[in-house]
C-alpha cells in the first residue's frame, strides 16, 4: 500500500522493500521466543497434548493467561469486560435460539474481539414464511479463553480436569457470542414452546373428549370398585378391556408424537447452531496462539512500517498526534477504511530499534540506508550473541 501510493521513486522503492524485509525478520525473531514461551506455559494444561507432563518447575497459576493477554494486545484484540459480555448475552439471537451458558464449570473466562462492524442481513421470520432485514454488530475475530475448574472433567476437556480451552472464531454477531462457549445448552424460546404446547394440549383434549374419554372413565370406575372406593360393581369383559387399551393407546401415541415433534424441532436448532459454528471456527487450543503470535508479529510490522513511511515523507518531523491523524486520513481517503492507528506502539518500536528520534515532541527517522544498516547489524548481533552464550 505504501509503494502503491507512488511517493517513492524506483531506487527508493527497492531500498524500502529491503528495509521492510529486514524489519519483518527482526520482529519474527523476537516473536519466536514469545511463541516458545506460550508453548511451554500451555503444555501442562493443554487438553490435546499427546506427550507426558514432567513435573519440574510448575508455571504460576494465571501465567499463561497473562502471556496470552499480552500477545492479544499486540495483535490489536480488545477484551470484552463483564458488562459488555452480559449486554451481548441479553441481545436477541439472530439464529432464533435460546442458549444457556453454565458458568459454574469455569474458573476463568475471557473473551477478546478484533474488528467491529455494522452488518445488515436478511433472516427468516414468521416461522420461515418471510424474510426481513436486520442490522447488527459483527465481530471479525473472536478469541475465547476458558479455564475449567479443577474438579470438572468432561468430554469438553478430553476427560482431563482443570484444563484451559482456547477457541478462535470469525464473523460472529455480538448477539450470538453465547454459542461460542463450551458446554452451552440449547433451549427453546417461549414462543417455540407455545407453538408446540398449545396445539398439543388442544389435540390431547380432543382425544380425551372422544376416543380416550370413555376408556378413562371406565378405567377410573373399575379402579374405584377394586380399591373399595365405590360399591357399584364393574364387569371388565374382553370388549371393555380392548376399548380401554385402544383409548389409552391412542392417547399415549399422540403424546409420543408431540414429544417427537419437540425433539425434532430441537434437533433442527442444533443443526443450525452446528452449521454456523463449523464455518465460524478457525482454530482450537494450541493452534490459536500460533495464529495469534503470527497476527501480533504482522500487526507490529504494519505499525512500524506505517510510522516510518509517513515520518520519512516529512523532513521537519511530526508530533504523535499529527502522525496519527495523517495515517488515519490516508486510510480513510485513499483506501476507504476507518482504522484506529496505534501511533504510540508504532513510535515506540521505531525508537527502540534506533530508527526514530524525538526532539521537543516531534519525531523524525533516519534515512533508508541507515535504517537498513541498523536493522542488519541488529540481525547479525542476534546470532553472535547466541554463539557466544553457547
Amino acid at each position: 500500500m505504501c509503494l502503491a501510493s507512488g511517493e517513492l521513486g524506483g531506487e527508493s522503492q527497492a531500498r524500502f522493500r529491503t528495509f521492510t524485509d529486514l524489519l519483518k525478520s527482526v520482529f519474527h525473531f523476537e516473536y519466536h521466543d514469545k511463541l516458545e514461551a506460550l508453548k511451554d506455559l500451555y503444555a501442562p494444561i493443554n487438553p490435546d497434548r499427546d506427550t507426558r507432563v514432567v513435573s519440574v518447575a510448575e508455571p504460576e497459576q494465571g501465567s499463561f493467561a497473562l502471556a496470552l493477554d499480552q500477545v492479544l494486545d499486540k495483535a490489536n484484540y480488545e477484551r470484552l469486560d463483564q458488562r459488555a459480555l452480559m449486554a451481548a448475552f441479553d441481545e436477541s439471537s439472530l439464529f432464533q435460539l435460546k442458549l444457556n451458558v453454565n458458568f459454574d464449570d469455569y474458573a476463568e473466562v475471557m473473551l477478546y474481539t478484533r474488528g467491529e462492524s455494522q452488518v445488515t442481513e436478511k433472516v427468516k421470520a414468521a416461522f420461515g414464511l418471510v424474510k426481513k432485514e436486520v442490522t447488527f454488530i459483527n465481530y471479525d475475530r473472536v478469541v475465547l479463553y476458558v479455564r475449567m475448574k479443577e474438579h470438572v472433567a468432561s468430554e469438553l476437556s478430553a476427560g482431563k480436569p482443570g484444563v484451559t480451552l482456547l477457541k478462535l472464531f470469525q464473523n460472529v454477531p455480538r448477539a450470538d457470542v453465547e454459542m461460542l462457549f463450551p458446554g452451552t445448552r440449547l433451549g427453546m424460546r417461549t414462543i417455540d414452546k407455545f407453538m408446540i404446547g398449545v396445539p398439543a394440549l388442544i389435540g390431547a383434549g380432543a382425544i380425551v373428549m372422544t376416543n380416550a374419554g370413555a376408556s378413562l372413565l371406565l378405567l377410573v370406575a373399575f379402579l374405584g370398585f377394586y380399591l373399595g372406593l365405590s360399591s357399584e360393581a364393574i364387569e371388565l369383559d374382553e370388549a371393555r378391556l380392548l376399548a380401554i387399551l385402544a383409548g389409552l393407546g391412542g392417547l399415549f401415541s399422540y403424546i409420543w408424537k408431540q414429544y417427537s415433534n419437540f425433539k425434532n424441532r430441537k434437533l433442527l436448532f442444533m443443526q443450525s447452531l452446528t452449521r454456523s459454528l463449523y464455518f465460524k471456527n478457525l482454530d482450537n487450543n494450541a493452534g490459536v496462539f500460533y495464529r495469534l503470535v503470527d497476527d501480533a508479529e504482522e500487526e507490529e510490522c504494519k505499525e512500524a512500517i506505517l510510522a516510518y513511511y509517513f515520518l520519512r515523507q516529512r523532513s521537519a518531523g511530526l508530533s504523535a498526534a499529527e502522525l496519527d491523524d495523517e495515517v488515519e486520513a490516508w486510510f480513510r481517503e485513499k483506501w476507504q477504511m476507518e482504522i484506529d492507528f496505534e501511533v504510540d506502539d508504532g513510535l515506540n518500536k521505531l525508537t527502540r530499534l534506533g530508527l526514530a528520534q524525538e526532539s521537543e515532541g516531534r519525531y523524525s527517522v533516519v534515512d533508508l540506508d541507515e535504517a537498513c544498516r541498523l536493522l542488519d547489524e541488529r540481525w547479525d548481533n542476534y546470532f553472535s550473541a547466541t554463539s557466544r552464550e553457547a
